[in-house]
């Protein structure tokens, strides 16, 4: 294992043939980027993509649903589906960005997934909870490519391992708050409605602050190129 493609004697893939020049990381890349808002608005919107997923589904939607009066195994099978949708959209959001960008369709991962969570409470027959699993599924980890692409962007590939892993920290932080405070507002109505309702606002708040981000690279090596 080497750090460069050159000293294999290689070029680095999609080379031209010309002279691959690698950059090394900087020595305090979150200073630069701690500095700068852009890394603020990846930062809380990975956060909201935390508190909408992993958090809040994998903790509570089971028992949602057996609250409803779906059977376990169809929660089951409903989870597993959004798994299998999930591999679909995630390959899909990695095209996708290639083509049109990384901010827009980050906008619409997010728009999608808090419309959905809105009508969740509303899901009462085993035909329409699959149909929720797929569109779900379809955008649970398509925000991970057009993030860590965002980040290499905006904060230069040779960072991306430092500043990437501190925008997937708040995703943690959000995700722990949405397993905690779901259950917590549970207890006091009784249900989740508020917790999706609540999540539903928080995904499309999201969609607000990646409108926001600019194209701009914030990495000063690369701005002076």
């Amino acid at each position: 294992m080497v750090d460069s493609p050159n000293l294999k004697g290689i070029q680095p893939y999609g080379g031209n043939g010309g002279v691959a020049t690698v950059m090394p990381p900087d020595t305090h890349p979150m200073r630069i980027a701690m500095a700068n808002p852009q890394f603020w608005l990846l930062a809380f919107s990975f956060a909201i993509c935390g508190f909408t997923t992993s958090g809040l589904f994998q903790t509570h939607l089971i028992s949602h649903g057996v609250e409803h009066g779906f059977p376990e195994m169809t929660m089951a099978v409903s989870l597993g589906l959004m798994g299998a949708t999930d591999m679909i959209g995630t390959i899909f959001s990695g095209w996708l960005c290639d083509r049109f960008g990384k901010r827009w369709p980050l906008a619409i991962y997010y728009s999608l997934r808090g419309i959905s969570l809105m009508l969740l409470p509303y899901v009462e027959s085993t035909e329409q909870l699959m149909a929720f699993s797929v569109v779900y599924g379809l955008n649970w980890l398509s925000t991970i490519p057009a993030t860590s692409a965002l980040t290499a962007d905006l904060f230069g590939k040779q960072n991306i391992g430092v500043v990437f892993g501190w925008i997937c920290f708040a995703h943690q932080i959000g995700a722990a708050l949405a397993s905690y405070g779901a259950g917590y507002l549970h207890s006091l109505t009784g249900n989740y409605t508020l917790a999706f309702m609540t999540s539903g606002l928080f995904a499309l708040v999201a969609t607000g602050l990646v409108v926001n981000l600019r194209a701009e690279n914030c990495d000063p090596y690369l701005k002076s190129q």
